[in-house]
């Protein structure tokens, strides 16, 4: 009798762990919507810039101030253009609660050596964008959500915004709903935010970089 008991509780196990394992793959596929969004930078090869500061207001009404941001990152494969896929790795302080709606930042344009003041703005479709799946699954079989968007700063100012996705496939480029960038005597927000005040100097890489070239060093 003990030996059906025991071989009867073995059978409970047994069918108990596939039951689990089942239910572990099956949530281990699923992926729960994001609770976070992060917003990060990234700038061309040997062609630094540097964000600043940022305030952000969420699609809920919630306000953000950034004076501390994470690193603004540089694309070493980023030379000549965009291309459909920059990306950057996940940040720390530059989250929100819920997507984007408006986005006001300061930055340093090394290259250009001056100080630019960015303002975007977003349509609603770009937060159901963000809180939908993407619709393809990522290398361990997770659901992918557009939970991190991309800016690109480039020469002449210019900015381009991405959702970044992974692997093989490419970003969503983003549509702001408006765009506009100052600098000099426009500047509002950014007057007198700098981590250059002492003037703009290259270094690293750039000086190379850029000799024998034309300015804006390719097309943003």
């Amino acid at each position: 009798m003990e030996i059906i008991r025991l071989a009867g509780l073995l059978s409970a196990l047994i069918i108990t762990g596939c039951q689990s394992a089942v239910e572990a793959n099956t949530i281990k596929s699923e992926r729960a919507a994001p609770e976070e969004w992060y917003f990060t930078f990234i700038t061309p090869k040997a062609l630094p810039a540097l964000v600043t500061y940022a305030i952000v207001m969420d699609t809920k009404g919630n306000a953000y101030s950034f004076k501390t941001l994470d690193k603004t990152h540089t694309g070493p494969e980023i030379v000549g253009s965009w291309g459909d896929r920059p990306r950057n790795p996940p940040g720390y302080w530059n989250k929100i609660q819920n997507p984007p709606k408006y986005i006001t930042f300061c930055w340093d344009s090394i290259i250009d050596k001056k100080v630019y003041e960015t303002r975007l703005s977003f349509s609603a479709s770009l937060d159901e964008k963000m809180r939908k799946p993407a619709g393809h699954k990522n290398y361990r079989g997770l659901e992918v959500y557009y939970d991190m968007m991309i800016i690109g700063l480039a020469p002449e100012g210019k900015v381009t915004a991405w959702l970044q996705d992974v692997g093989k496939y490419p970003n969503y480029l983003v549509t702001p709903s408006s765009i506009k960038t100052l600098s000099g005597e426009q500047l509002d927000i950014c007057k007198g935010i700098t981590k250059h005040p002492n003037g703009y100097k290259y270094y690293g890489e750039t000086p190379d970089f850029i000799k024998g070239k034309t300015y804006p060093y390719g097309n943003w």
